[in-house]
């Protein structure tokens, strides 16, 4: 039988034992005391969505029909590559979470059929008075809930005003009549070509003009 001599040693063991375990979680308390967030969770930046009546994005520096003058077709259906995970571009192609963009220049705003549009897309039509003009898919494809507030649409948007020609330049091209490009009004605007001469740099230019070993669009 185990005497109480031998008690007394196995509880005063197990007793220091928890003494030291508490000593050191007093310890690391101190150590790594931490103070508790005025909100409990994480802060996690979220953009705002722009409420109606907010003002559209900024008009270009340079102006949007010398932009498209010297848009470059080739460069614009690259960028037409970050539309194509939501959208069909081929003629009679099926919707996608967008509709197919085919024909989309000057067609009317949310009247393509097939497709359910958005609330705010709707709203934004105005029964189909409004129509997809160079001006609005610039500005709708820079900051597409800025411009239609309460569109379905969470593309972030192309930010840079040349790569958001070059796209337009391209869609152009999708369709059978391609819509005509708005007129340069000064020749000599910054940015237009000399004595109007096709722009430097470009593998298709959006006037129409076919690249070398390209055929031209239909008109």
């Amino acid at each position: 039988m185990i005497d109480s001599f031998e008690m007394n040693k196995m509880a005063g063991a197990v007793l220091g034992t928890l003494v030291f375990a508490m000593g050191i979680g007093v310890l690391s308390d101190v150590i790594f005391h931490r103070a508790p967030p005025a909100k409990p969770g994480y802060e996690i930046a979220v953009a705002e969505t722009p409420a109606a009546g907010e003002s559209a994005p900024a008009e270009p520096q340079v102006p949007l029909p010398v932009l498209l003058a010297k848009a470059n077709v080739t460069a614009g259906e690259a960028q037409a590559k970050k539309c194509q995970a939501c959208h069909s571009l081929e003629k009679g192609g099926p919707n996608k979470v967008g509709p197919d963009l085919w024909s989309v220049v000057g067609r009317p705003v949310g009247e393509h059929a097939g497709f359910a549009y958005s609330a705010g897309m709707t709203k934004f039509s105005d029964g189909g008075k409004q129509h997809w003009t160079f001006e609005n898919l610039f500005h709708f494809i820079a900051a597409p809930k800025t411009f239609v507030p309460g569109t379905a649409m969470g593309f972030a948007g192309i930010k840079k005003d040349q790569d958001r020609a070059d796209l337009l330049a391209y869609l152009r091209t999708l369709a059978d009549n391609p819509e005509p490009l708005p007129p340069v009004e000064d020749a000599g605007a910054a940015g237009a070509a000399p004595n109007g001469s096709a722009p430097s740099g470009g593998n298709a230019p959006a006037n129409g003009a076919p690249a070398e070993g390209q055929p031209a669009p239909a008109q």
